[in-house]
């Protein structure tokens, strides 16, 4: 079984996503990790509690960061464009989720104490701003060692972002958070718009499925309704499953090709919040990235197979 922990901001693609992760029966999911994004702190946490309760997961959950790694550094707006006043395409739903307690430790600490619970088992599934993991590193730099892996959904290296040319949204949310993520002695997987943007689920899918998975998928459905909407701009009546694809990764690495070499992130300027990797092998002059460790980008996937295995996953 994968051990995961589901660092997310739910979200309509996190929604999925999470789903995804419940229901795969090779996953065991350990705990989800809430933090800033899509929405506040405090409306992602209260969607993680919500999307709990209605998916039926018995994994806790932990209120994570309400501010960027740097705290001076300006928080974004959030992006109601995308996923919605609420997060969750504005599906009416509870202020408050009395009835699904949280985790009493802050996020950062949860995946601390998880992580050296389970030493060298748990895989760290990130798919918001990478603000709880850079301050779990900041507290106890050990866990970098006890860790399986870390898969991120972040970043684009051969194209261009999709909050500014340069950057994606969740290492622009927070740039400094991921750099320190990206350069920390663990193995992490990156999952990038480079691969995502390939990926895409149609409504009518998503009807299909709604009419087989039960309450959950049709609550997904309704909710990535307004998510269609928006990508009409990009795709032909369908979503982009960006977060899923990191999930599939633990479970069917085999669909995706991946590229191995240090990855910095920019921190600052027109740029902020671009990811650069300098892969291995060519010869450099010394930079910013030497004596970091190689992480792996993805830069090809099996589109199809990905997303009929998030299918046959959400309904089987």
């Amino acid at each position: 079984m994968h051990k995961v922990i589901f660092d997310t901001d739910p979200g309509i693609d996190d929604a999925m996503a999470l789903l995804f992760l419940e229901r795969h029966p090779d996953i065991a999911l350990l705990g989800i990790t809430s933090v800033f994004g899509n929405a506040s702190a405090d409306t992602t946490t209260r969607n993680a509690q919500f999307l709990k309760r209605e998916f039926g997961i018995s994994a806790p959950v932990a209120r994570g960061a309400d501010e960027t790694y740097d705290p001076a550094r300006p928080m974004a707006p959030w992006p109601v464009v995308v996923h919605g006043v609420n997060g969750l395409g504005d599906i009416e739903m509870p202020e408050t989720v009395e009835d699904v307690p949280l985790d009493p430790r802050p996020a950062y600490q949860f995946i601390i104490d998880t992580v050296r619970e389970n030493p060298g088992e748990v895989e760290i599934v990130a798919v918001g701003r990478m603000t709880n993991l850079a301050l779990a590193l900041a507290r106890d730099p050990e866990i970098a060692g006890l860790v399986k892996q870390v898969v991120v959904m972040g970043g684009a290296f051969e194209r261009n972002g999709n909050v500014t040319p340069a950057a994606e949204a969740n290492i622009h949310g927070d740039p400094e958070a991921a750099d320190a993520v990206f350069t920390a002695p663990w193995k992490v997987v990156i999952i990038g718009l480079d691969v995502t943007i390939q990926t895409v689920m149609t409504r009518t899918v998503m009807k299909e499925l709604a009419l087989r998975g039960g309450p959950a998928v049709e609550l997904l459905a309704k909710i990535s309704d307004p998510y269609i909407d928006f990508y009409s701009q990009q795709v032909d009546d369908g979503m982009v499953v960006h977060d899923s694809c990191a999930c599939v990764y633990v479970v069917a690495p085999e669909l995706f090709g991946l590229r191995a070499g240090t990855v910095r992130v920019v921190c600052g300027g027109i740029a902020d919040g671009l990811t650069l990797q300098k892969p291995a092998g060519p010869f450099f002059p010394p930079s910013a990235w030497d004596g970091k460790p190689e992480q792996q980008v993805a830069m090809t996937i099996e589109a199809k197979k990905v997303v009929d295995l998030v299918a046959a996953t959400l309904a089987p």
